[in-house]
């Protein structure tokens, strides 16, 4: 086996809960922090994105259609723009000062001054436009989009093939990559060309080449089906792919295009993110985030589980700032907030 450099064991506030194939001395290297509360917040959240230098966390409010702006350094919410259709996506753009909002109820992207959060432009896609990415290599925004949508087992949205539109800062869509469904989450590599894309409708990944604008392979989703969330080990080949049905965190060798291991996990995972520094995954899933250590490429033990509020599951992993945030919405007593907890 290649030697990796483990999760660093720590202890964990009181009242998080623990379970995993480890031994029962072990627990996750995750420490509760003060949420951020959230007024005026209502219904589902979705994605994150993050301001590194700003300390500023942006969080898409679907139901409230509005975006909220979070002071990191003083931990409270300070802006809410409002007025966005099913808001589902964020990425901040420190070269530009600009914010941009993918919006899967129009079809729109909204591209926002990320000072004085004026709308500069809108730029029309399709229904469905979701996450968005930053290709370091060309400077690009990629946004996926369109296509039919399948939830639970069932086809909520009939529209073909998806895709991934690809615009430059100032909101000009200079390529198109066609899918054949709606992408859920998406990872492009830094050191190359390639785009792996969650696809599933046809249950499989879609690898896709960004220089030629086109898919290059279609990886079979074997050992699961409904694979939202992913994330990229780019330095040991490995994609972390999230299922629903049944619950599996899928690892794929992104060399041979095969499954190397695909052990169960948390139920209905919406985010995972993989750790280089510290060789984790995190895995937000219903009512917990699984922490996994790569022990190597192809052998993964789930080191603990820690319990989070009801209806968590999406959030943000920004290894920068050494912290994990999840969205938990309004639920009877609890009221809508972004946890936070540190990575040790």
């Amino acid at each position: 086996m290649i030697a990796m450099k483990n999760c660093t064991v720590t202890l964990l506030l009181l009242g998080l809960g623990l379970a995993g194939s480890s031994t029962a001395a072990q627990q996750p290297p995750l420490v509760s922090k003060p949420p951020i509360r959230l007024v005026n917040v209502e219904g589902r959240m979705d994605h994150l994105g993050v301001d590194l230098k700003g300390q500023r966390l942006f969080a898409t409010a679907f139901d409230n259609k509005t975006l909220e702006v979070i002071d990191l350094k003083v931990g409270r919410q300070v802006r809410s723009i409002p007025g966005l259709n099913e808001p589902q996506g964020a990425f901040y753009d420190p070269g530009t000062n600009r914010l941009f909002v993918a919006c899967g109820g129009d079809g729109t992207v909204k591209i926002f001054d990320g000072t004085t959060y004026q709308l500069l432009q809108s730029v029309t896609l399709d229904l469905d436009a979701d996450n968005v990415r930053y290709d370091v290599r060309s400077r690009h925004i990629v946004v996926g989009y369109g296509g039919e949508k399948f939830l639970a087992g069932k086809v909520t949205r009939p529209g073909g093939g998806g895709a991934l539109a690809i615009l430059d800062t100032n909101g000009k869509q200079v390529g198109n990559i066609e899918l054949d469904a709606h992408p859920e989450s998406f990872q492009l590599e830094k050191n190359g060309t390639r785009v792996f894309v969650n696809v599933p409708d046809r249950q499989e990944v879609e690898v896709a080449d960004l220089a030629k604008g086109t898919v290059i392979a279609r990886w079979p989703v074997t050992a699961c089906t409904t694979n939202f969330p992913m994330s990229l080990d780019e330095t040991h080949h490995r994609l972390f792919i999230g299922c629903r049905i049944p619950a599996r965190l899928v690892v794929f060798d992104t060399e041979s295009g095969k499954i190397v291991a695909s052990p169960a996990m948390v139920e209905h995972t919406d985010d995972l993110f993989y750790d280089a520094a510290k060789a984790c995954v995190y895995v937000l899933g219903e009512g917990f985030i699984d922490v996994w250590r790569q022990i190597d490429p192809d052998h993964y033990d789930r080191i603990g589980r820690v319990a989070t509020p009801a209806d968590s599951r999406t959030g943000l992993l920004v290894p920068d700032l050494g912290e994990l945030f999840e969205t938990t919405p309004h639920h009877g007593a609890q009221g809508a907030q972004i946890d936070v907890y540190g990575i040790q």
